[in-house]
């Protein structure tokens, strides 16, 4: 009796097994009710000064109250906010859509299987595919109506690396990216110790573009993870890299700043204190810790990432991606 139990536990393990290396699929729908930190629009500035911050971090705003803008002509007060606008799925599985409820779709192009590898070293490896949506989720929600500062449009899937060669090739991500090479070096990567520490108590440094503060590095722009301490520091980790990527395909632009009152401009360099962002997936991260829900690019994942993953259904990520917007709101002519 013993041994026939013995062999059916075995075949349910390597059942479950298969399922695992198989990828299945997993997500879910976010509740925008529910699932999104809604205090991570703030702090609300007028004219530079804070009108409604919600115990909320925020960067550097324009001097001054009044602004004007030529194209279209109007005249103005000068705010800032944070306005979620972008959605990322960091999934093992190819065409795994896990903002989509955990969508697979099959377009007969091969792409990688994700993967983490243990290293002779006892280091990990690990590999995933990455989705971008535009999720202008003020707009389609219509939280705010008649303001010309949101960026209108609706949710929509809008960049999928399965289909980028670039992506899963260290050789041809060169392309986009050559100065890599000047960064692979341990005095470059040593300093992005201190991007952690900026990181970890406010917003990183710009100065240190390289760096992905206690995530590792921002290049190359792949997929490919080199130190993987967690599935939360990886994921977090290419969320950063594929909006680092997106700006320097000129697909996504800058929004914060003097420069963005009047519109978004070139930014080839991702502003890293541009942005923050929330988990949405597996375990929304709604939960404050110390008045705070969301986090800047590059904040240690030690304390708000504990318990944020689990084995096989928690394993694939959806994050809402905050970016802060200086407008110059008024009366156009």
């Amino acid at each position: 009796m013993k041994r026939w139990l013995v062999m059916a536990f075995m075949v349910l393990a390597a059942t479950f097994a298969r399922e695992s290396m198989a990828g299945v699929c997993q997500g879910k729908f976010a509740n925008p009710i529910t699932d999104i930190c809604w205090s991570c629009l703030f702090p609300l500035t007028l004219g530079g000064t804070p009108i409604m911050t919600m115990g909320q971090e925020d960067t550097g705003n324009p001097d001054g109250f009044l602004c004007t803008c030529t194209n279209p002509l109007r005249i103005g007060i000068k705010t800032g906010f944070w306005e979620p606008a972008r959605r990322v799925d960091v999934t093992r599985t190819p065409y795994c859509f896990v903002s989509l409820g955990g969508i697979k779709l099959d377009p007969g192009i091969r792409a990688p299987e994700g993967e983490i590898r243990l290293q002779q070293d006892n280091t990990k490896q690990s590999n995933y595919q990455v989705h971008w949506y535009a999720d202008p989720i003020l707009y389609w929600l219509e939280v705010i109506l008649d303001n010309p500062c949101l960026e209108t449009g609706s949710f929509d899937v809008a960049y999928i690396t399965e289909v980028d060669p670039t992506w899963n090739d260290d050789e041809l991500t060169m392309l986009l990216n050559p100065e890599t090479f000047l960064f692979g070096n341990p005095i470059a990567q040593a300093a992005c110790a201190g991007d952690c520490v900026l990181s970890s108590a406010g917003f990183g440094s710009n100065a240190l573009f390289w760096c992905a503060g206690c995530q590792g590095s921002i290049y190359p722009f792949n997929g490919h993870v080199q130190a993987h301490v967690s599935h939360v520091q990886a994921s977090s980790l290419l969320v950063q890299r594929m909006t680092a990527k997106l700006h320097r395909e000129f697909l996504m632009w800058g929004t914060s700043g003097a420069d963005g009152l009047c519109g978004i401009y070139p930014e080839p360099v991702m502003d890293k204190t541009q942005y923050k962002y929330q988990m949405l997936y597996p375990i929304p991260q709604t939960e404050k810790i110390n008045g705070r829900c969301c986090q800047p690019y590059g904040r240690t994942t030690a304390i708000w990432g504990a318990g944020k993953s689990y084995p096989y259904a928690g394993e694939d990520f959806a994050y809402m991606i905050f970016r802060k917007k200086n407008c110059c709101l008024g009366v156009g002519f």
